[in-house]
């Protein structure tokens, strides 16, 4: 079983567009698959276009009241598909963007590459259509990453499309009830990859087109509040590098 994981908050201009795309993408490339999708608790009409797309595809919804933050929804989200899955070393978890700035049309590549035997798979944007000062931001992001977070060879950490097998997550959770990830927005992105694939024993990156819909995605931040972001994260996180080298194509 696959489980795509989108967190979501406010993207009702693209949330139906991915919804439709992940339906014909598993329509061409068959395999069994369950969307879980968390609602953050959205105030522009995402959630009537989630409840409308739960009629056509296996897919659970959960809606927040309160908003609790993307990496907190996405910890849920993880959590879930542990939850129901009984085959771990088989099953995975899939991320991707909820505002579409990755299409799902990269799936099979992913998913080819699990079923060869990785367990981790980061997708590597090559950064054509972002502003300027994001591609700056997102080619030093290792760096600004740093001590914290160090996966040598790995060039892009932010793109937020990637695969886990589940045995190599749940090795992931923390004791109790202390969510996965401790950072937000584009860090937290960087903190998945990393805390996956310190326990991960194969793991693989893979260079992913943008979607190109003829506007630029939609930025969370400025690009100088994200660069703070990671900088701050690679001074208060401290995750083990993996012990496995970077498979490419």
């Amino acid at each position: 079983m696959l489980y795509v994981c989108i967190a979501t908050q406010d993207n009702v201009s693209t949330i139906g567009l991915l919804l439709w795309k992940l339906r014909k993408v598993f329509h061409e490339f068959p395999r069994e698959y369950h969307i879980l999708v968390a609602d953050d608790a959205s105030t522009d009409g995402t959630a009537e276009t989630l409840e409308t797309y739960q009629r056509a595809l296996p897919l659970t919804l959960t809606r927040q009241r309160q908003r609790i933050g993307t990496s907190r929804c996405l910890d849920l989200l993880l959590r879930d598909a542990l939850a129901r899955s009984d085959r771990l070393r088989r099953d995975c978890v899939v991320t991707l963007p909820a505002d579409f700035s990755h299409s799902p049309g990269v799936l099979p590549d992913l998913v080819r590459r699990f079923e060869s035997g990785a367990d981790v798979i980061i997708g590597e944007s090559d950064l054509s259509g972002q502003p300027f000062a994001m591609r700056l931001v997102r080619r030093w992001a290792p760096w600004l990453l740093r001590p914290g977070v160090v996966l040598p060879g790995v060039r892009d950490l932010l793109s937020g499309v990637t695969l886990i097998r589940l045995v190599t997550l749940k090795n992931c959770l923390r004791e109790g009830e202390r969510p996965m990830l401790d950072t937000e927005g584009l860090a937290a992105r960087a903190e998945l990859v990393a805390r996956a694939s310190a326990s991960a024993r194969q793991i693989s990156a893979v260079t992913i087109a943008p979607h190109t819909n003829g506007a630029a995605p939609r930025l969370p931040d400025p690009p100088l509040t994200v660069a703070l972001s990671l900088f701050r994260a690679g001074r208060t996180l401290r995750i083990p590098r993996p012990e496995t080298a970077i498979q490419r194509a």
